[in-house]
């Protein structure tokens, strides 16, 4: 590849396509050639490829000739283009798929049965664990450092003030400017725990949430649902608790609410069997008492308390 003399290449093919979208006869060489091309290309590229090859060289291409052309030239343009980029997407199979696959293809990392370390680009280090897979795709890093995950990793983000770094995982994006945190993915399960920095997860129906260090986002396996939690340890016996900093649940049915809030704040709630399908929206931050209550006026109820089971009665 470095002796890859593309400005010659890049000449060959514009001369091709200026003759093919003329009125000029193709000579039966060239022909044959791009009959050649046309086939290797069918052979190692598939349809989606081909699409992304012909939008990425027309992005390229339109800015040198949209300024000059007026009118009726434009309409010429847009007509001919798609044929120019198909001869470069051609000229870009001549090498196979060596060639797609150091230019196009996104670069994707997998980790199997044991540990994968990965050094990005920007110095940025990814730790997949097993069953993981991340997804850079050629560009990075651009102005926004973009990778994609499946399963779970540690990330130590290069720090950059200009440059954010966003994780997308499945249903739910992290961006941070430079820190170390950790993403979980297990079914509908979802969680980030931040080790260094700062971090915002970003999850489809609830607001954004910020995290700071020894903070735990997740979203209990439930969609629209998103929990921050800080994690403590006693100084003295070495005994690890949770604290609840805040719940959020946009539309989310009544008894799928309180599942989490007696699991996490080791309570009983009884209330009545009709109201567990009701969906209801809310925002819980203050102490279990004052939570209970918002859970009650959101279903019309009022709260008995009796040690630590509440009752929720008309």
């Amino acid at each position: 590849m470095k002796n890859f003399k593309y400005s010659k290449i890049e000449a060959f093919v514009f001369k091709l396509w200026l003759r093919e979208v003329s009125v000029n006869k193709l000579e039966d060489k060239e022909k044959e050639i791009l009959h050649k091309w046309r086939i290797d290309a069918d052979q190692d590229l598939d349809p989606a490829h081909i699409r992304e090859s012909k939008e990425r060289v027309l992005s390229v291409l339109q800015p040198y000739f949209a300024p000059a052309l007026d009118k009726q030239r434009k309409h010429f343009f847009r007509k001919h283009i798609y044929q120019a980029a198909a001869v470069l997407v051609l000229l870009f199979s001549l090498g196979g798929s060596v060639i797609y696959k150091n230019f196009f293809m996104p670069d994707v990392y997998t980790a199997e049965s044991t540990i994968r370390k990965v050094m990005l680009k920007d110095g940025s280090l990814v730790t997949l664990l097993p069953g993981a897979e991340l997804t850079v795709d050629k560009s990075f890093p651009s102005d926004t450092r973009i990778v994609d995950l499946r399963g779970d990793a540690v990330f130590s983000v290069a720090k950059s003030k200009f440059h954010p770094f966003i994780v997308r995982a499945e249903n739910f994006s992290t961006k941070v400017l430079g820190t170390v945190f950790k993403i979980s993915q297990s079914g509908k399960n979802k969680a980030v725990d931040l080790y260094e920095g700062k971090v915002a997860v970003s999850y489809a129906g609830v607001p954004v949430s910020y995290l700071k260090p020894n903070q735990v986002w997740t979203n209990f396996g439930i969609a629209r649902t998103a929990a921050v939690y800080t994690k403590n340890t006693d100084t003295q016996s070495g005994r690890k608790s949770t604290k609840i900093e805040s719940l959020n649940f946009n539309e989310v049915p009544f008894s799928e609410i309180i599942e989490v809030v007696k699991k996490h704040y080791g309570i009983n709630i009884l209330y009545p069997a009709e109201i567990g399908t009701k969906k209801i929206s809310a925002e819980l931050k203050g102490n279990i008492d004052e939570n209970i209550e918002v859970l009650a006026f959101a279903v019309g109820m009022e709260v008995q308390k009796d040690n630590n089971i509440y009752t929720l009665k008309k």
